[in-house]
């Protein structure tokens, strides 16, 4: 039978009847997150925030050289879709949206942060209403698709790029820009080839950029934004 330690033992005490035994200190049974990552992947932390702000900066940035429209084209060339690209790329499909909906509604409320000075609500309901709605839609898809990657590489954002920042672009914006301005559906579609090679550089630009920004700081990477812990994430690949 055991029998009861006495209460009035000294501390120091080292009998074989009453043996001093170590006591374990109990490990939290969840690790506490690093403070630059969000606890779940719908949530935003101070990091994220302030990247969100930086990308809508960016994109407003880029309007700053103004429009190119080429040989009378309704909607305008410019560099904003670097900035939806390279939203989607580095900071995924939900925080990189959450980046162009800031832009997008600074727009919305007069400010001419849109190539050429242009803002307000008008800016809505014209000819480049689609590709503004593409904006939201494109970086989400880019982002969408860099997630599902374990590894980085310059190939498979390049790949995102088109498919979220020209394909998903062209969809939304020229069956939009054909209603506003009652051209048909093919004459439209006819003018915007001329859009592709620029975009496509830009594309290249922003995978790029993805590329050489994760390398340099494995934190921006996509792929660490969720409940993930710091220690088991995927990096950029070595190949480009």
């Amino acid at each position: 039978m055991p029998r009861a330690v006495p209460a009035d033992l000294p501390d120091d005490a080292h009998t074989d009847e009453f043996p001093v035994r170590p006591v374990s200190t109990p490990r939290p049974a969840h690790p506490a997150p690093h403070p630059e990552y969000a606890t779940s992947r719908w949530s935003i932390s101070a990091a994220d925030a302030a990247r969100i702000a930086t990308f809508a900066a960016l994109t407003a940035v880029l309007g700053m050289p103004g429009p190119l429209a080429l040989f009378g084209n309704a909607v305008p060339i410019t560099l904003q879709t670097l900035g939806v690209m390279l939203a989607g790329a580095l900071l995924g499909a939900w925080r990189g949206a959450l980046a162009m909906l800031a832009f997008l509604a600074l727009v919305a409320a007069g400010l001419p942060l849109l190539s050429g000075g242009r803002g307000g609500p008008g800016v809505f309901v014209g000819p480049s209403a689609g590709y503004l709605v593409g904006f939201v839609v494109g970086a989400a898809v880019i982002g969408l698709i860099v997630q599902r990657f374990k590894t980085l590489s310059f190939w498979r954002v390049l790949a995102a790029c088109v498919v979220g920042g020209m394909l998903v672009m062209y969809a939304l914006g020229v069956p939009l820009q054909s209603l506003v301005t009652g051209f048909s559906l093919r004459t439209v579609a006819t003018g915007a080839l001329m859009y592709l090679p620029g975009d496509l550089v830009k594309a290249v630009v922003a995978a790029s950029v993805t590329v050489g920004v994760v390398r340099a700081y494995p934190a921006a990477s996509p792929l660490r934004r969720g409940p993930r812990t710091q220690e088991n994430q995927p990096a950029a690949s070595p190949a480009a």
